[in-house]
């Protein structure tokens, strides 16, 4: 996968941060792209997963990387 657009780092932020920072990153970026969000809470991918599905934004969980998530916006 190429470079994103946006990296987000949530590390060592519990829910909902991550969530709120996606949504600001997605704000700030204005246009369709990619956002990189790094997020350790367990709760995390499920949040964001369900935030990109309200979105229509596409969502794809790194296998190399537990902690990393891409999220897509077209």
């Amino acid at each position: 996968m190429t470079e994103p657009d946006l990296l987000v780092d949530a590390r060592g932020l519990l829910c909902p941060w991550p969530v709120l920072r996606l949504g600001r990153a997605a704000r700030e970026l204005g246009r369709p792209g990619t956002i990189r969000l790094l997020a350790d809470d367990p709760l995390a991918a499920r949040e964001v997963a369900q935030l990109c599905t309200e979105r229509e934004w596409e969502f794809v969980a790194d296998p190399q990387d537990s902690a990393g998530f891409t999220i897509v916006i077209r």
